[in-house]
């Protein structure tokens, strides 16, 4: 019967020791798991058009690691998801729009996004196969552009400031619509029902007419629109690129550190340098 009554201690006092070496062992991994927070680093997901804007990204990737930052790019081929995944949270930022497309989704949404600041201007040009000079485009040309209402007043403004049409001087240039020329001395044929991602193929195969395609597609079809547009923007243009976030994080600070990266010497050097003119860096050191 003594012997039973020691066994049971034994065993009693071993299973007390293991309790307390599990307790140890939970100690050490809770000191374990605190310092593995400490080394998080924060991940950001930014959707972004493929061409420039996916490959400025890219480019930044190094610079946001050394912030502790992991970017993920979501890529995207149009106009509108873009927004409607920010707004629905499956996005933490943005980057493909300028400011009046993005004012202009507001308004149509309601979303409540915003933008922290440009990064960068994608002048707009005007392509032609077969006419060579401003001087030569005869009367009745077709003018085919974009079905994003965003652009129309830039786009207008852009033949204006060449001569070609007059617009109402009552409206506000980049809310100007097809039925705000005045003035059509060459009775230019406006056609504005297709895709933006798909006027470099009409470009290719309308000979005859004006296709309006923005840097970003130009780019993305290997057109060099410094060479190849019959007239382009300047880099003073109103439209800047931005960084756009839901209204409640313009001061979230991982998303301020991608905009001081995208906006540091490095990366607008490295726009200028990759893109010789046609995407032109604004903010930061420019």
């Amino acid at each position: 019967m003594k012997r039973i009554f020691s066994l049971l201690s034994l065993l009693i006092i071993f299973a007390l020791a293991a309790c307390g070496g599990g307790s140890n062992s939970g100690d050490s991994n809770e000191g374990t798991s605190e310092n593995n927070s400490e080394n998080t680093e924060e991940t950001i997901v930014v959707g972004a058009s493929s061409v420039p804007h996916s490959e400025i990204l890219e480019e930044a990737k190094p610079l946001l690691e050394e912030e502790g930052i992991i970017l993920e790019i979501e890529p995207y081929e149009d106009y509108v998801f873009p927004n409607d995944d920010l707004a629905s949270g499956d996005l933490d930022a943005n980057y493909f729009q300028h400011i009046p497309y993005l004012e202009n989704t507001i308004e149509d949404t309601g979303y409540d996004l915003d933008y922290i600041d440009g990064i960068h201007v994608e002048p707009m040009g005007v392509y032609s196969q077969s006419i060579t000079s401003i001087d030569e485009i005869p009367e009745g040309t077709e003018v085919i552009l974009s079905n994003s209402v965003a652009e129309h007043g830039r786009i207008l403004t852009l033949f204006e400031q060449n001569g070609l049409i007059t617009l109402d001087e009552d409206v506000k240039k980049s809310a100007a619509t097809l039925e705000d020329i005045v003035e059509n001395p060459k009775e230019l044929e406006f056609s504005a029902d297709v895709l933006p991602e798909i006027l470099p193929e009409i470009y290719l195969s309308e000979e005859d007419a004006l296709v309006v395609i923005n840097t970003n597609y130009a780019l993305g079809a290997d057109l060099n629109p410094l060479e190849d547009a019959l007239f382009i923007e300047g880099s003073e243009s109103e439209y800047v690129n931005v960084i756009a976030v839901r209204s409640e994080d313009t001061e979230n600070e991982a998303l301020q550190t991608l905009v001081d990266v995208l906006q540091s010497e490095e990366i607008q050097n490295f726009i200028l340098e990759k893109y010789e003119g046609a995407v032109v860096p604004v903010g930061g050191n420019n």
